[in-house]
C-alpha cells in the first residue's frame, strides 16, 4: 500500500473517533467549546490530505500536507486541555494522543522529503 493511502485512511479512521469523541464530550460532559475546536481540527486533518491527493502541482500537494501538519499539531493541543480539564479519562486520552502523534509524525516526513525536492 501506497504512503499517501495509509495517511489517508489513518487521518480518516482518526476523524472518526474524534467525531466519536465529539458526540460523547457534547452528550454526556456536556463539554461543548473545546471538544468543538477538536472536533474541527481533527476532522479537517484528512480533509486536507484528500485535497493534497487532487493537488494541482508538487507544490500545492506541500501545501495542502503541511496545513494537514498544523491541524494535526492543533488537535493534539485540544486532546491535551480536554485531558487536563478532566473531561476525558487518561485510558482514552492516551489512545486518541497517540493517533495523533502518529499522523503528527507521518505528516513531518512527508512534508520534510517533499520541501527538499521542492
Amino acid at each position: 500500500m501506497e504512503r499517501s493511502s495509509v495517511i489517508a485512511e489513518k487521518s480518516k479512521a482518526f476523524a472518526l473517533r474524534i467525531v466519536g469523541l465529539y458526540r460523547f464530550l457534547s452528550e454526556e460532559k456536556h463539554e461543548f467549546v473545546l471538544s468543538r475546536q477538536a472536533l474541527r481540527s481533527g476532522t479537517s486533518i484528512g480533509a486536507n490530505i484528500r485535497e493534497a491527493a487532487r493537488a494541482q502541482s508538487r507544490a500545492d500537494f506541500y501545501t495542502k500536507l503541511t496545513i494537514a501538519l498544523k491541524e494535526a499539531d492543533e488537535t493534539a493541543y485540544w486532546l491535551e486541555l480536554l485531558h487536563e480539564g478532566g473531561y476525558i479519562r487518561t485510558r482514552e486520552f492516551e489512545s486518541l494522543y497517540a493517533d495523533c502523534q502518529e499522523l503528527i509524525r507521518l505528516l513531518t516526513a512527508i512534508t520534510r522529503t517533499l520541501r527538499k525536492s521542492l
